[in-house]
């Protein structure tokens, strides 16, 4: 008797980005009426970082200033991936920071997620998490989501 995994049907979507081919991932994919949203960072529509953080000469944060631009532009990338399967940041149920300095996180994410979701109290489950690096030197955060969109009655 055969345990070969029976193919599920998903939808993928990208950006188009150089990252996406090189590492091999999707920005978001869709199963059923879930959504999940790979870690979003703070870039433009061409893949250039928006608001990099300054570094020293061996790739060190020289300090966190960009933070709030950064996340702003996490949460804009992420609504747009949101858009393309109908959905939107109030269909996010969970969503996880990974930043570097997690008090420059604490210092302006209520006020930038609170403007992102459009209300004072973002119905979502919410995780921070501080790590020593991420995927680009001048990134200070991703956000990563799952969102759901509602099923037929």
């Amino acid at each position: 008797m055969s345990l070969a995994a029976k193919p599920i049907a998903k939808r993928v979507e990208n950006f188009g980005l150089p990252w996406e081919s090189a590492y091999g991932y999707g920005q978001a994919v869709q199963v059923g009426n879930v959504i999940f949203v790979s870690g979003q960072l703070s870039h433009d529509e061409s893949g250039k970082l928006v608001a990099p953080a300054p570094i020293d000469a061996a790739g060190k944060i020289l300090d966190a200033t960009n933070m709030e631009l950064q996340m702003q532009t996490a949460y804009a990338n992420a609504a747009r991936l949101l858009h393309r399967f109908g959905a939107a940041l109030d269909n996010v149920v969970e969503e996880t920071l990974y930043v570097l300095d997690v008090d420059a996180a604490f210092a302006v994410a209520g006020k930038v997620r609170k403007a992102a979701y459009g209300t004072d109290r973002p119905s979502c489950a919410s995780t921070i998490v501080g790590t020593t690096r991420l995927a680009f030197p001048e990134q200070l955060i991703e956000i990563s989501f799952t969102a759901l969109l509602p099923t037929s009655p």
